[in-house]
């Protein structure tokens, strides 16, 4: 067995190879996709379509033809559950022999396995709290932060492993740290909106008790601030020829694609569709404010003297 055990290890890579780049792809796909069928659980009303947890009912692991639609739903999330943990393990067996020479790579892989099993943990809260509205909006962006984390891995996939440093001007940074506070906020207020909007997870399932309209307001405000402060971002970016150019307009145009979905939702009575939209988008734009601060910093040794003593 001892002999088996070693003979498996020595065949896991020990650097980053074609299939470790596939899985972090399925991973990260996976985080975003989860986000989407839990957006469907809860627009759909399917909250409670497993009225239990671990178990879907007192008496079965799945969902039973007597539970209808929203058992399929509700069950059907779970299993997704499953397979972003499978992919997540699978990440972290191919690191495995990595742990020294690669400990970043190593770390993200770690985080994204002990999020997804808490993940799993407080759905199971979720369930036995009747869906209470902050511990779904705490889900959400649980499964947000997941989302950068493997995007975070991505980019360090092709990372040069040492120190870095920074490789654009220090307002530059600090301005762009301030752009993903204003986010943040954005997110937050989103989830406190929607805990406090029509859509509930189940028509029995209580509310937080703030008034969503103004949350609304209160919502759109750092969004739009996020918008201005990423257009002085990408002209900044474009007219200095710093690293972050191409990101910048990734950034800016998932930023004005989720302005645009939260403004025609807000004015058309919050359909489920761009509700659920809206959900996967905010994750989404996280992910590249997660990968364009990522940019802001390079290895030590590429930098040119000259321009690191600008830099620093």
């Amino acid at each position: 067995m001892h002999r088996s055990a070693v003979s498996l290890t020595d065949r896991l890579p020990v650097r980053v190879t074609r299939p470790l780049r596939v899985f972090a792809w399925l991973s990260f796909i996976a985080e975003t996709v989860i986000i989407a069928t839990g957006g469907a659980v809860r627009l759909t009303s399917s909250g409670l379509g497993c009225p239990t947890w671990p178990l879907c009912t007192p008496d079965s692991l799945v969902a039973t033809p007597e539970m209808g639609i929203h058992g399929i739903i509700e069950f059907g999330n779970r299993l997704m559950t499953g397979v972003v943990g499978i992919v997540a393990v699978v990440v972290l067996l191919l690191v495995w022999r990595m742990r020294e020479s690669r400990r970043d790579l190593w770390t993200l892989a770690l985080v994204v396995v002990g999020g997804v099993i808490a993940q799993a943990i407080v759905g199971g809260i979720t369930v036995w709290t009747g869906l209470n509205p902050f511990i779904v909006g705490f889900h959400y962006i649980s499964s947000l932060l997941l989302v950068c984390v493997t995007a975070a891995f991505l980019v360090r996939l092709d990372a040069t492993p040492g120190p870095r440093e920074r490789a654009v001007p220090g307002w530059y940074a600090g301005l762009t740290h301030l752009t993903s506070a204003a986010l943040a906020v954005s997110i937050v207020f989103g989830v406190l909106t929607t805990g406090a909007g029509p859509h509930s997870g189940d028509k029995d399932a209580g509310r937080n008790g703030f008034n969503a309209e103004l949350l609304e307001h209160i919502h759109a405000w750092p969004g739009y601030a996020v918008f201005a402060l990423t257009v002085v971002l990408v002209i900044a970016a474009w007219r200095l020829g710093l690293p972050t150019r191409r990101w910048s307009l990734v950034l800016l145009g998932t930023v004005l694609v989720q302005i645009a979905v939260g403004l025609i939702q807000a004015r058309t009575g919050l359909p489920a569709v761009l509700v659920g939209i809206h959900m996967v988008l905010a994750a989404l734009t996280a992910a590249a404010m997660t990968v364009f601060i990522l940019k802001l910093k390079r290895p030590v040794h590429e930098a040119e003297p000259a321009e690191a003593s600008v830099t620093r």
